[in-house]
């Protein structure tokens, strides 16, 4: 199929898209509209929950497999927003509305690249693409659901993000500790009680001055930042629970478990993971998909943000159109030559590799 009849397929998706809210755990309708647009085109595919997927035409058990993944899930509109969020508004070679740039975009210029292969014979890789729920707030009815689905010959994954289309070889994982500071309830005109706010001043300092030995060459350092941080509720009682939130994004060196065993050895309070199932991911530098970016001279960085790669097993390169500072903020968009941009660079990656 010609770029330019992909490319324009694609714009006229996304516009449908961004005109029916998916809030993540609301993406019927949009899960809908995806499979309309495959059967449209002749491609057999499959729906679990809101995701959808499908694979190439000539599929062969005996082939390794190539994950093209991104989602259609949105976050809830910014309240700053001048513009009908749901509104699919071109101007000045920008298309506006919610989505458009995280993920929409890259899940258009996905569905063009895999359409582009669908019908060809004799590929070195199977092409399997899913365009899935919940990322946004890492959802286990998202990718996390699917997985038990989809071919069981998968070498590889490539998640469709909005990185200007360059290449993110490895990203952060992300562990949230509740922690807790126990003190005792006294009058606070009076010598009473154990203030828990001053149990933790320690371990929050510690939180932000400790350093990590091991230093990630695509990632750096792990970092912690206390977010959130709560106790008391008169101002003449002293406060005797002290409850605060650390986010801690974990590089490549470390598992969350040796994080999280290196905070317990070093803080009073009482630290409780809500969950370690997001962790970081990196791919082999000597990997055919990343030397495939070198030769289209893509620039190949560590993410700091998170993706579903934190959820899917395979190695996994991000890459796609848009970018990543206008996610989530009011009045996005994405300008329509990186939509045409980014199914040259799925296009221009496969290729390398089929």
């Amino acid at each position: 199929m010609e770029i330019d009849s992909l490319y324009s397929d694609a714009v006229d998706l996304l516009k449908r898209l961004i005109e029916i809210p998916s809030l993540s755990r609301e993406e019927d309708q949009t899960a809908s509209e995806l499979c309309l647009f495959l059967g449209k085109n002749k491609i057999a595919h499959n729906r679990i929950g809101h995701n959808v997927w499908a694979v190439n035409k000539y599929f062969d058990d005996n082939k390794p497999t190539i994950l093209l993944n991104s989602h259609h899930d949105t976050v809830k509109p910014n309240p700053a927003y001048t513009r009908d969020p749901f509104k699919a508004v071109v101007e000045d070679g920008k298309l506006y509305g919610l989505g458009s740039n995280d993920a929409g975009g890259s899940a258009v210029s996905l569905l063009a690249a895999f359409r582009y292969f669908y019908e060809k014979k004799n590929l070195n890789y199977n092409l399997a693409v899913a365009i899935t729920a919940e990322e946004e707030i890492s959802g286990k009815n998202g990718i996390e659901s699917l997985l038990p689905h989809l071919p069981k010959n998968i070498e590889f994954a490539m998640v469709g993000e909005p990185t200007l289309t360059e290449v993110a070889i490895a990203e952060k994982g992300l562990m949230v500790l509740d922690g807790m500071a126990y003190g005792k309830p006294g009058h606070a005109a009076r010598e009473e009680g154990v203030n828990a706010i001053y149990e933790v001043l320690e371990d929050i300092q510690w939180f932000k001055d400790y350093c990590f030995e091991r230093i990630s060459d695509t990632l750096g350092p792990v970092k912690m930042t206390v977010s959130v941080i709560q106790a008391g509720k008169q101002h003449n009682v002293v406060p005797a629970e002290c409850h605060y939130v650390v986010d801690v994004r974990i590089t490549d060196e470390y598992s969350h478990e040796e994080v999280l065993q290196t905070i317990r050895e070093h803080v009073k309070s009482k630290v409780v993971p809500r969950s370690t199932r997001l962790r970081s991911s990196a791919i082999d530098k000597n990997h055919s998909i990343v030397k495939a970016a070198e030769k289209l001279r893509k620039n190949t960085y560590g993410s700091p943000t998170m993706s579903d790669q934190a959820l899917i097993p395979y190695p996994s390169i991000k890459v796609g159109p848009g970018d990543s500072a206008r996610s989530h903020s009011a009045d996005e968009y994405i300008g329509l030559e990186e939509i045409k941009e980014g199914i040259k660079t799925y296009i221009g990656l496969l290729e390398a590799v089929m």
